[in-house]
């Protein structure tokens, strides 16, 4: 399938915030499809609320939750995250997707 609406929102958000998050994503779109969730480590820049653990280890405890969908349905998930979780250390983007589908 080749549309040129569609996009892959990625959030990254720390792993306290799953749960949380999740809910709040059904609550926005009750229809929203499949996504996919990871256990990542975060580096880089942002460190002001690492825990000294994640200090001492270089590098802090995220989760990734990746979504392909329409943009205008990830427009509509951010603005309800913005003002609803605006304080959880959710980092998100937007990719381009060229293709998607399913095999079988």
């Amino acid at each position: 399938m080749n549309d040129p609406s569609l996009v892959q929102l990625t959030l990254a958000f720390p792993p306290s915030a799953e749960r949380p998050l999740l809910a709040l994503l059904f609550e926005i779109d009750p229809e929203l499809g499949g996504f996919s969730t990871m256990a990542a480590a975060g580096h880089g820049h942002g460190f002001e609320h690492a825990s000294v653990q994640e200090l001492v280890r270089g590098h802090a405890d995220r989760r990734l939750l990746l979504a392909v969908m329409p943009q205008a349905a990830a427009a509509r998930l951010l603005e309800g995250l913005r003002d609803r979780m605006s304080a959880a250390g959710i980092t998100w983007w937007l990719t381009p997707v060229l293709g998607f589908g399913r095999l079988a």
